[in-house]
């Protein structure tokens, strides 16, 4: 069996929580990171056991031992790095939000498809077996017609630079509002007839806050909410003529509650064991490099495109615009 090496674009929070996932996964490597401080990339390497630590993103790229990258820069920076990978010819597991943009995600896209190489969306909730579960339980039909959702993600997080700079793609759509979107998204799917919503943004000029509400052709709706100053419940909720489910946080489910029309709950399902969550991503990638697929059916590429469109449309109407639009 292959051991796949693994190098890590970046050393912040998401990148030291990857470190400690792939610590625990089986059939991996912690193989390589990279930052744009040398020092940097050592300490990272030393806490998390990477063989190798480079100064640059380039030279990780270039590196022929690496079998897939993960790339846990600011939003802003992914295309750039994305971009360079495929070139080097680097299977790519890019975080969320994709890119800056819709423009650079088709741009993206399209050169990973010319040049034959894997490139995935990070966003770990599409990879996770619960998430999986909700879908099933949807087509059973176990609330009878769904017709509405509610899903909320927030966080206190108004103190990051990369949350508050338009120049690095910041506000809460493109980091947490993006579950919220992709919750309602694997739930209730793409025909959406019409979107309203409203932002208030911050000093810098990025969203803060914001509710969105999606109106689908078949006549169902979703109401979405995110906060870059709030803790909130993380809840998403499903409601059908028969029943409704509850979702312990969309962002990673914990559990599934399936409650009847007489509001008993007749089911619960929990999240399997795992390490972090992260792993499904991981192992889904490799998945796909081995079947020499060039992406992956759990976030496809024209879903990826679609939702950053979503988002495009929305932060327009809001004016929020950020240098690389």
């Amino acid at each position: 069996m292959k051991i796949y090496k693994i190098g890590i674009i970046g050393c912040g929070g998401i990148a030291q929580k990857m470190a400690a996932t792939l610590e625990k996964m089986k059939g991996v490597e912690r193989y390589a990171v990279a930052s744009r401080n040398q020092e940097k990339a050592e300490a990272f390497a030393n806490k998390w056991g990477f063989t190798k630590a480079y100064g640059s993103y380039e030279e990780l790229a270039s590196d022929p031992e690496v079998d897939l990258i993960y790339i846990a820069t600011p939003h802003a920076m992914h295309y750039d790095n994305a971009h360079m990978c495929i070139e080097k010819g680097k299977p790519v597991l890019c975080e969320k939000a994709f890119t800056a943009n819709a423009r650079q995600a088709e741009d993206l896209l399209a050169f990973a498809k010319e040049k034959g190489v894997f490139i995935t969306e990070a966003i770990w909730t599409r990879y996770m077996p619960l998430s999986l579960k909700i879908q099933e339980l949807l087509k059973e039909g176990v609330i009878g017609t769904p017709y509405t959702l509610s899903a909320n993600l927030s966080y206190p997080i108004s103190n990051k630079e990369r949350i508050i700079r338009p120049e690095l793609a910041g506000g809460a759509l493109l980091d947490i509002g993006v579950y919220t979107l992709n919750f309602a998204a694997m739930a209730f799917g793409s025909d959406i007839a019409e979107t309203h919503s409203v932002c208030q943004k911050t000093q810098t000029g990025v969203d803060a806050q914001e509710s969105i509400t999606l109106f689908y052709k078949d006549g169902r709706m979703a109401t979405l909410q995110s906060s870059i100053y709030a803790k909130s419940d993380r809840m998403g909720v499903i409601s059908g003529d028969k029943g409704h489910l509850i979702v312990e946080n969309i962002n990673c489910p914990e559990s599934v509650r399936v409650v009847d029309e007489n509001y008993k709950t007749i089911a619960v399902y929990h999240a399997p064991e795992q390490i972090s969550g992260y792993e499904y991503q991981v192992y889904a990638s490799i998945e796909a490099i081995e079947k020499g697929w060039l992406e992956s059916p759990y976030m496809p590429h024209a879903e990826t495109l679609r939702i950053m469109k979503q988002m495009d449309n929305l932060r327009k109407e809001w004016g929020v615009i950020y240098p690389c639009d």
